[in-house]
């Protein structure tokens, strides 16, 4: 990861509202947690008190790795009007067998989120898809086997 892991401009900005989260709002609900967990006396056998300072530790991890993923970011932006497949383009395939179609924007990998339509730039179906454009075919290697897809649109 030496040049950096790659980014969207949105993903860029969700991790550092969750990092803002994170600091202002998560640290501030555990302060206040150990705070009245000290209050219920003796720290030695106190279950409340030690599971706080478990789960501060925890969020301080949390911080300290969403610190280091923002130091090593590279905000990629997608070309406005690519013909081919480029990272951060969003790519409609269809799948040969079955007809489907799917739509995803190709992100970072811990941008991914299937769900949302994110895929990662590092999956087999994204690194097949790059460079392609509409009307050609990939064949994708999944753990069930080739699919073929055809790239329907971009955008």
């Amino acid at each position: 990861m030496s040049n950096g892991e790659a980014i969207t401009p949105e993903g860029l900005e969700a991790l550092k509202a969750e990092l803002d989260r994170l600091e202002g709002e998560a640290r501030r609900d555990i302060a206040e947690r150990i705070k009245v967990a000290r209050e219920l006396g003796d720290l030695s056998e106190n279950a409340e008190y030690h599971i706080a300072k478990e789960d501060q530790a925890h969020l301080e991890t949390k911080i300290a790795r969403l610190n280091q993923r923002l130091r090593a970011a590279r905000v990629v932006e997608a070309p406005a009007a690519s013909e081919v497949v480029v990272f951060g383009a969003t790519v409609t395939v269809a799948d040969d067998e079955s007809g489907r179609e799917a739509t995803y924007t190709l992100v970072g990998p811990t941008e991914a989120d299937l769900s949302a339509g994110k895929l990662s730039s590092e999956s087999p179906m994204a690194k097949a898809l790059m460079g392609r454009r509409p009307g050609d075919q990939v064949d994708v290697h999944t753990p069930r086997g080739v699919r073929r897809q055809r790239v329907v649109r971009l955008g």
